[in-house]
């Protein structure tokens, strides 16, 4: 019986839409309103900053096919955003510069939900965990170790951190089945993977590409980036082991206790040796790990080439949504039953959409009002004067600061770094300080805002509203800053280059 309970039954034979409803992911539609607020209201403001600061631009050039400022060209302009384009921002954004990587995360968060349901409805998440646990259940820290290990580690390197959020659930359901709670399985998947952008070795989008605007031989000063990644992954990992041990001890003092009971009931694992010995979820799993694999491959082509996340991150969308129409057709889920699992998936996701809208909105209205150079220019004329020390401290707040408005890595370079490196010079801070100054201050940053889409969905994916991750995340930010001031403060004392 418990094995044609755990096997879909074929075409017309499916159970759907009682079973949709029960399976998939489910955002936290509080979580989801709570957010939406703050966003709205961070884009007002946004808003009211294009209409009272002074407004100004930097001369630019093109310099890899990026936007690049050129320094010394700063000059006030006679201008001011008209109050009908802030209002119609969300609808603006879409034919601006900004639209491509809007439509491209609300396209990889459509397939997500899709994929996921199909996975959750063929009992495929359910395999994984069972043999994951299986495997490790007597050594369970040991794969939380590994696990944020092998995470940090293809972040640092390939720079992969949007990838991230399909890791989420699965993550938190071992982590639920392992007897810790939601925010454990988020450590080891979300945070790790931002926290290995941060401690980045030879990631492309803020090593390579920082190194290069600031003159520097690509990847060179690895030696003192290595010490910082271990000493990242050693605090994350104590963090997380001490954690999980608090909670086994007593699990009602988790903050996520009342809604991971939902969850453990979701992902029970009661009948995981007829799950384990059932062919079809077996080969539905394999089909769907097997695709997996392959973003592996396309990830390590992607930094070889250089292409930037032009490869990964489409090769990520596609191979994981065809692992999921596989694993459903391996199952027995065919024809119109398949399509509809996979539309009762993209449903279940689609409130997050929004949210998305709202944060490229914010970065539309920013770069439209004109004042993001106006703030660039004074934080130039700030740093200027004072000593070594203290510029690399003000360089790295300057940078979590501006995380807050622009999120990726790239844009925050070609931004900034034409007039950073050649102030570097005159503060007698060396140019790999800077870069590395950089990088500490992003990554870790893109799961402390609401601006950003990344932690928004995944807290949402596992029903966590935004107070309880800051309540659960802000000691772990701050030793994060800790270390980061630390080593900022020795490459500073050691000269680094």
């Amino acid at each position: 019986m418990s094995k044609k309970k755990n096997t879909v039954k074929p075409d017309n034979a499916v159970q759907s839409p009682k079973s949709s409803a029960e399976v998939g992911i489910k955002l936290d539609k509080k979580t989801m309103v709570i957010i939406s607020v703050v966003l709205f209201s961070i884009m007002v403001f946004a808003g009211i900053l294009t209409q009272v600061m002074p407004r100004g631009e930097y001369q630019t050039q093109m310099i890899d096919g990026h936007e690049s400022i050129i320094n010394g060209t700063y000059t006030q302009i006679d201008f001011k955003m008209p109050i009908w384009k802030i209002i119609l921002s969300p609808i603006l954004v879409f034919a601006s510069s900004e639209a491509t990587t809007g439509l491209a995360i609300i396209l990889f968060i459509v397939l997500i939900g899709g994929t996921f349901l199909i996975l959750d409805k063929v009992g495929a998440l359910k395999y994984i965990m069972s043999v994951i646990i299986k495997k490790f259940g007597s050594r369970k820290y040991t794969l939380l170790a590994v696990m944020v290990f092998v995470c940090m580690l293809l972040s640092s390197t390939a720079g992969i951190l949007e990838e991230s959020v399909t890791l989420v659930p699965i993550a938190v359901a071992i982590s639920l089945a392992l007897g810790w709670d939601s925010f454990v399985g988020l450590g080891i998947s979300l945070v790790s993977i931002a926290f290995g952008f941060t401690a980045a070795t030879f990631n492309p989008f803020n090593v390579m590409t920082v190194q290069k605007l600031a003159g520097l031989e690509v990847f060179s000063g690895l030696w003192l980036r290595l010490i910082v990644f271990a000493a990242v992954y050693a605090v994350l990992t104590g963090y997380l082991i001490v954690y999980a041990k608090k909670i086994e001890k007593h699990p009602e003092k988790s903050l996520s206790y009342e809604n991971d009971k939902v969850l453990r009931r979701k992902f029970s694992l009661d009948e995981s040796d007829a799950l384990l010995s059932d062919p079809a979820v077996r080969k539905a799993t394999r089909s769907f790990v097997f695709c997996l694999c392959g973003v592996l491959v396309f990830i390590i082509l992607d930094f070889i080439v250089k292409a930037g996340g032009m490869i990964s991150l489409p090769a990520m969308a596609l191979l994981f949504t065809i692992g999921g129409l596989l694993a459903g057709y391996n199952a027995g889920l065919r024809g119109k039953n398949l399509a509809k699992s996979f539309v009762a998936g993209i449903k279940s996701i689609a409130p997050a959409l929004p949210l998305i809208i709202f944060v490229i909105a914010i970065s539309y209205i920013l770069k439209e009002g004109k004042i993001i150079h106006t703030i660039l220019n004074f934080v130039y004329n700030v740093v200027s004067g004072f000593n070594p020390y203290q510029s690399i401290l003000l360089l790295f707040l300057f940078v979590v600061v501006l995380e807050f408005f622009i999120g990726s890595g790239t844009a925050k370079a070609f931004l900034i770094m034409p007039l950073v490196a050649p102030l570097a010079d005159l503060v007698g801070v060396t140019r790999q300080s800077v870069v590395l100054s950089f990088c500490l201050g992003d990554g870790f940053t893109n799961l402390l805002y609401p601006t950003s889409g990344i932690m928004i969905i995944a807290i949402g994916l596992v029903g966590i509203s935004y107070g309880k991750w800051l309540r659960w995340s802000w000691k772990l930010f701050a030793l994060e800053g800790v270390i980061s001031v630390a080593f900022m403060l020795l490459a500073v004392a050691v000269n680094y280059h």
